[in-house]
């Protein structure tokens, strides 16, 4: 892997466990300066802690919630606030939600924590970012986006539909972005299928998780150490990666009019410019 750390500063969404954690432990070790951003304080102390550890240095905490949009908002006030410029944006936060829930904004859970709220945070940090990096997955596959009716999985539910919907959002974000934003390279990757807390309420996805071959969430976290560290003329902007190769998502995922029309359809509801 080509390091073109030196002393950056990377803010890491969902970097209280899992990939963003991992992820964060790498980037410290590297010599990066890292933000860990998450939804819970005391797992955001533990997870810092674990970056000293590695680091040497304890690295800065900002709590937020992607189910209120308020709290994204207030993040990327603080965020402007205490940064100048933000070297890299790993919008890596995100859940697989069980049942069907709507947030205090109005919108199904999965949509919103993994879509429009890091759209919403990238749109606010735009000026300062200088690289975007999103966790997408492969369960793009499963998605049925419409733009027009963002809450669609609310009236016959299911939680891998809803998961993949919102997947197949950050593979045409990433890729519209790119298209809107040429000074702010952005690449989204399929990080695998990562043993962390996704779905740990659930009896069922806990026993997946211990009998099936999961990756590591270091391994997981591999693909989006790599999209951060590498030179972009090496890399596609707005492209899909996979184990650290380009790779083609499904069509449904590569279409510049539904990546359109979502974006125009995500401003609408987060309170944006389109």
């Amino acid at each position: 892997m080509e390091d073109f750390t030196g002393r950056r500063l990377v803010v890491v969404t969902g970097a209280s466990s899992g990939i963003g954690l991992a992820a964060a432990v790498d980037l410290a070790r590297r010599g990066d300066q890292v933000v860990l951003v998450g939804r819970d304080p005391a797992r955001l102390q533990a997870a810092a802690e674990q970056v000293r550890e590695a680091s040497g240095e304890r690295p800065e905490l900002f709590r937020a919630d992607f189910a209120v949009l308020d709290d994204v908002r207030r993040l990327a006030e603080q965020l402007r606030a205490a940064y100048d410029r933000i070297d890299v944006l790993a919008n890596n936060a995100g859940a697989i939600v069980l049942q069907p829930l709507t947030t205090v904004d109005g919108f199904e859970l999965s949509i919103q924590a993994n879509h429009l709220a890091p759209f919403l945070l990238s749109n606010l940090l735009r000026d300062r970012v200088g690289r975007m990096v999103v966790t997408a997955s492969g369960a793009h596959r499963s998605g049925a986006l419409d733009p027009e009716d963002l809450n669609a999985p609310l009236r016959r539910y299911r939680p891998v539909q809803a998961y993949g919907t919102s997947k197949q959002a950050n593979i045409l974000f990433t890729a519209e972005a790119a298209r809107r934003w040429p000074e702010v390279p952005a690449y989204c990757f399929h990080p695998g299928v990562v043993r962390t807390r996704f779905g740990s309420d659930s009896r069922l996805v806990a026993l997946g998780m211990r009998l099936l071959p999961f990756r590591s969430p270091e391994k997981g976290a591999e693909t989006l150490v790599w999209l951060a560290n590498q030179d972009p003329s090496r890399l596609r902007t707005g492209g899909y990666y996979a184990d650290r190769q380009p790779r083609r998502p499904l069509r449904k995922a590569a279409d510049p009019q539904l990546a359109a029309r979502l974006w125009a359809a995500s401003a609408e509801a987060v309170g944006v410019a389109g």
